[in-house]
């Protein structure tokens, strides 16, 4: 009959419930969880067993014997007095572990020299050699912790912990151990999950340590089947043939498992965490069996293929990065993608501030405690159910816009009594409606101009974003009476409000009068409400109160989709940034790094957070304050994709000189184009209407007019209103 022992299991803080069951899963007696781990009993086999198939211990302790030890020579001679030639061969190596709490020993490193110094000098008296101290990959890691002044002596039969599965040769910034993924993927429900044939996906799989461990559970595959080193294997006690058999075993569960194995997907963000991924993965060995690509956070969705499945994710944490506003973007991203494509599947989100999990906007059935090293986290786990899809976040459905516009455009509405002049702007609103309500719904438009001083006496440019109303009139001449232009301008937020059925609350109000310098960017109000809005893939923080224009250039719709069309691969920069949203279809698009250059701290912030919003908050974007013609005199970096849209006049305090986009334009684009690469391209665009290009100035220049091409249709009553170019240098 096998010999039982004690036995001593370490696990992460929080986690030893967790060990406890597994353990009794592998058949263990006895079995007591305890602070830092579990106590059990169990045969050598089971022993090893657990080395080789547990997946959130840290280390297996096989304890040798206990005395007390309240001074240095009190541990001398209670370690003096074990039989280590019955452990270690003579010509053997050793490393030893030392703890202590509560006890007059508090020198760890004193209290190892002392372990070390009787185990030398008993092999030294017996027989003249003394045994080599190597800390790494010793033939026994022996483990003393002396507590309220009790020395514990144990074998570390692990050898080192057992969350180093051996697959793992890189990181990114921050991973999580591989017994604490394993860990939370049990409390997420994983094991089940798989085994019913859901699939998994990590939306921001780093390193890719969630998708190995969920592919090791569901494929059933031992975690320290591939790991080439155990403190037992030159432990003079070890049984070979025992261990031999275990592993046997594993590798025909293994191989009947690989089988199995359901769809497990990771993106990521950052090239270079896809890269790590990948390498990962192949030590794992799961080469062409787990799917890793490329893609933003603002881009992911499940395979057409599979219905239903866990989406996992340890997004940033605010003790990393700070809780930011990018912060609270990236987490409302997250939230987004998996309101509008994850019905039927179930959610995990690792967080580390409760403010961080709301972010979300979705309400956590379960909640989990963990610890990630020291730092408290909580598991929120979702159940994505279809019925609630249906109401949930609708004021954000990227369709809502399209389908309302559609439905006004066939709805026969009362007619309210208005003036004469009155009824033909209502008249117009309808007409425009109707004319833009197919266009919007194929192309999928949410934001767009739907009316611009069609008619003289209301000279008024009528912007939809989404929901809401952003109203601009254009500054009455000064002959004409102001109690009549105010009365127009209430009877014309009436009809506005009555004919495309949009409360007053929703209506923002603005007067445009020509701008001078960037008083076009300067603050009106100091609401801070910013909506989301949608264009294609991306969403945009828009402010309808705050500025004159409202974060969105809605002319240059067509410009961006062009940007995020050529930037796959390479590196984006843009000039005049404003608040990023070039950026973000360029980041979209694939860029491999963006740079926005900006004088403004304030619209670099707004940049910063539609990047996040759009789940771009790596290290691949830079966002540099800074006057952009001083910036491109000194920058020695090269692009192969440069937009460049100066505004019209600037005189900002922060600028050397005074900006005229009509007499510098030349020096500017020149100055652009040094930054770009041979076979680059430079996209440059201004909204000045009387701008004319000095083609014959830029004769060297390979230069195509993409005006009328970026010319979207909701603007084309007014072609003068955006210009853009293409420039390339002539091959």
């Amino acid at each position: 009959m096998s010999a039982t022992f004690k036995l001593f299991i370490t696990a992460p803080k929080g986690l030893e419930p967790l060990l406890a069951d597994e353990l009794i899963e592998l058949g263990l007696n006895e079995v007591r969880p305890t602070r830092a781990g579990v106590s059990c009993q169990g045969t050598l086999a089971q022993a090893y067993r657990i080395c080789l198939w547990s997946r959130i211990a840290n280390r297996v302790l096989l304890p040798l014997t206990s005395f007390p030890a309240p001074t240095d020579r009190d541990l001398y001679a209670g370690i003096a007095k074990i039989e280590w030639e019955e452990h270690l061969s003579k010509q053997g190596c050793f490393a030893v572990e030392f703890t202590s709490l509560h006890s007059a020993m508090k020198h760890t490193h004193y209290g190892a020299l002392k372990v070390k110094d009787a185990i030398v000098d008993q092999f030294r008296e017996r027989y003249q050699i003394r045994p080599d101290v190597v800390l790494e990959q010793p033939d026994i890691r022996i483990n003393v912790h002396l507590r309220e002044d009790v020395a514990s002596v144990s074998l570390d039969l692990s050898g080192e912990s057992l969350h180093k599965r051996g697959y793992r040769t890189e990181g990114v910034l921050a991973p999580l151990k591989e017994n604490l993924a394993a860990a939370i993927l049990r409390k997420a429900g994983w094991d089940k999950i798989a085994a019913a044939g859901g699939s998994l996906l990590d939306p921001m799989c780093g390193s890719g340590t969630f998708l190995v461990e969920a592919a090791l559970i569901a494929a059933d595959i031992a975690p320290g089947l591939e790991r080439d080193y155990f403190g037992f294997t030159h432990w003079k006690q070890h049984q070979p043939e025992v261990w031999a058999e275990l592993i046997k075993e594993a590798r025909e569960r293994r191989a009947a498992g690989l089988a199995k194995l359901p769809l497990i997907q990771g993106y990521d963000s950052d090239i270079s965490a896809v890269r790590i991924a990948t390498g990962n993965i192949q030590r794992a060995g799961f080469a062409n069996k787990i799917h890793v690509e490329h893609r933003a956070l603002a881009q992911f969705a499940p395979n057409p293929e599979h219905k239903t499945g866990l989406v996992i994710v340890n997004p940033p944490y605010g003790e990393r990065l700070g809780v930011t506003e990018e912060l609270r973007h990236l987490y409302g991203c997250l939230g987004d993608r998996l309101k509008n494509h994850f019905a039927d599947w179930e959610a995990a989100v690792l967080v580390s501030h409760a403010d961080l999990g709301k972010c979300i906007g979705i309400r956590a059935h379960r909640m989990f405690s963990f610890y990630n090293g020291a730092l408290e986290c909580k598991l929120l786990r979702f159940h994505l159910q279809p019925e609630w899809f249906m109401h949930a976040y609708h004021a954000q459905s990227p369709k809502k816009q399209a389908e309302a516009a559609a439905t006004l455009a066939k709805t026969q509405v009362a007619e309210p009594q208005f003036s004469d002049s009155g009824q033909m702007f209502a008249n117009r609103l309808k007409k425009n409606v109707k004319n833009l309500a197919q266009w919007v719904q194929r192309e999928n438009i949410h934001c767009y101009r739907l009316y611009d001083a069609d008619l003289p006496e209301y000279a008024l440019a009528v912007d939809v974003y989404e929901e809401w109303l952003h109203v601009q009139e254009y500054a009455p001449p000064k002959t004409i009476d102001p109690d009549k232009a105010a009365q127009r301008l209430a009877e014309a937020l009436n009809i506005i409000s009555e004919v495309l059925d949009v409360p007053s609350s929703r209506i923002y109000l603005k007067v445009r009068r020509p701008q001078k310098g960037t008083a076009q960017y300067v603050k009106h109000n100091q609401s801070g409400q910013f909506f989301e809005v949608h264009e294609g893939d991306a969403v945009f923080l828009v402010n309808l109160s705050d500025y004159l224009d409202t974060g969105l250039f809605l002319d240059h719709r067509l410009t961006r989709q062009m940007l995020h069309d050529v930037v796959e691969g390479k590196r984006f920069l843009n000039l005049f940034a404003y608040t990023g949203t070039a950026t973000v279809q360029a980041a979209l698009g694939g860029a491999s790094s963006t740079t926005s250059v900006d004088m403004s701290k304030s619209y670099l912030a707004w940049a910063r957070r539609n990047l996040a919003r759009n789940g771009f908050s790596d290290q691949r974007h830079h966002f540099i304050q800074e006057d952009c013609i001083a910036w491109l005199a000194k920058e020695t970096q090269h692009y192969e994709v440069i937009f460049l849209d100066p505004p019209t006049f600037s005189n900002s305090k922060r600028m050397e000189g005074v900006l005229d986009v009509q007499r510098d334009h030349v020096e500017l684009i020149r100055a652009a184009m040094r930054c770009l690469t041979r076979r680059g391209v430079l996209i440059f665009s201004n909204n000045y209407q009387r701008f004319k290009l000095d083609t014959e100035a830029l004769s060297d220049l390979e230069i195509q007019d993409m005006s009328a091409a970026t010319l979207p249709k909701d603007f084309a009553r007014n072609p003068k209103i955006h210009q853009c170019w293409k420039i390339a240098n002539k091959i």
